[in-house]
């Protein structure tokens, strides 16, 4: 109960902003991810508002809610069958600063808990990036800069880089970590792409739960994938995706995120559909 109200009243206090904003979107996301010892089933709900503020700077905040469900195989995993569900809340708060008609400075912070199902203090953490946008000519631009993300399972600085280059109207290209993608549009209404991105998160356990002295599970892998992109109406959007996780691992880990139990999981392929209001 305390859990379901702080999830919406999150979502309240973004709704009631609404008006303050240029723009907004909402999507709804469901992916599945079944191995050959354990199955992952998320769902994400998020809700994005952009505004101007002015000349030079540009606001974003998205507000997230997602479940991840995991099913074992009969009898593989007796000890553990309890750590079958995880919840996260995060909200992105990024904002965009030109310091040259070819030069942006850009900055995110992320709060976040992530818990199995009690939430207490000890799940909050931060995370964040800062990268600088430079504008090489009017088809290419690199960012470079630093985060604190999960891509790898638990909290980390890292570096991030990426290149992106527009084709032509049809077609761009990004290249760089964790994401790269080739996206294609043959018209308005539809865009094809390929992606690969490396990608993960963590969850702090229930106290009653903590097995091998872990406090924590992380889930990472690098995703390579087939996405599709259908605007059905004016604001309306579907999106399909067909891929395979590679270097796959689910394990428990302790405070200092050391390794205590691997699961082994093995790679697998990942099925998702979404659907998205924008305006």
């Amino acid at each position: 109960m305390k859990t379901r109200f702080i999830i919406c009243s999150f979502f309240l206090i973004s709704i009631f902003s609404m008006k303050a904003q240029d723009n907004f979107s909402v999507n709804m996301n469901v992916k599945t991810a079944p191995t050959a010892k354990v199955d992952f089933t998320e769902t994400n709900i998020g809700i994005s508002f952009n505004k101007k503020i002015s000349d030079k700077n540009f606001i974003t905040n998205t507000l997230e809610y997602s479940n991840l469900k995991v099913n074992y195989d009969l009898g593989s995993f007796n000890a553990y069958e309890n750590l079958d569900g995880f919840n996260q809340i995060k909200n992105k708060f990024e904002i965009s600063h030109a310091i040259s008609n070819t030069t942006n400075l850009n900055f995110s912070i992320t709060p976040t808990v992530n818990f199995q199902s009690d939430l207490n203090g000890d799940d909050f953490s931060v995370l964040g990036s800062f990268e600088i946008k430079q504008q090489l000519n009017s088809n290419m631009n690199i960012n470079i800069g630093v985060a604190r993300t999960t891509v790898f399972g638990s909290p980390k600085f890292m570096p991030v880089l990426s290149l992106n280059y527009k084709v032509n109207n049809e077609s761009s290209l990004l290249i760089g970590f964790p994401d790269s993608k080739i996206s294609y549009a043959n018209n308005s209404r539809n865009q094809f792409s390929l992606s690969n991105s490396f990608n993960g998160n963590f969850y702090h356990l229930d106290t009653q739960n903590n097995l091998n002295n872990a406090s924590k599970v992380s889930l990472s892998q690098m995703t390579s994938a087939f996405e599709y992109e259908r605007n059905v109406d004016k604001n309306w959007f579907l999106n399909f995706k067909a891929g395979y996780d590679f270097d796959k691992k689910y394990d428990l880990i302790d405070n200092k995120n050391h390794k205590v139990y691997d699961f082994n999981t093995g790679n697998g392929y990942v099925l998702g559909i979404g659907i998205k209001y924008k305006q």
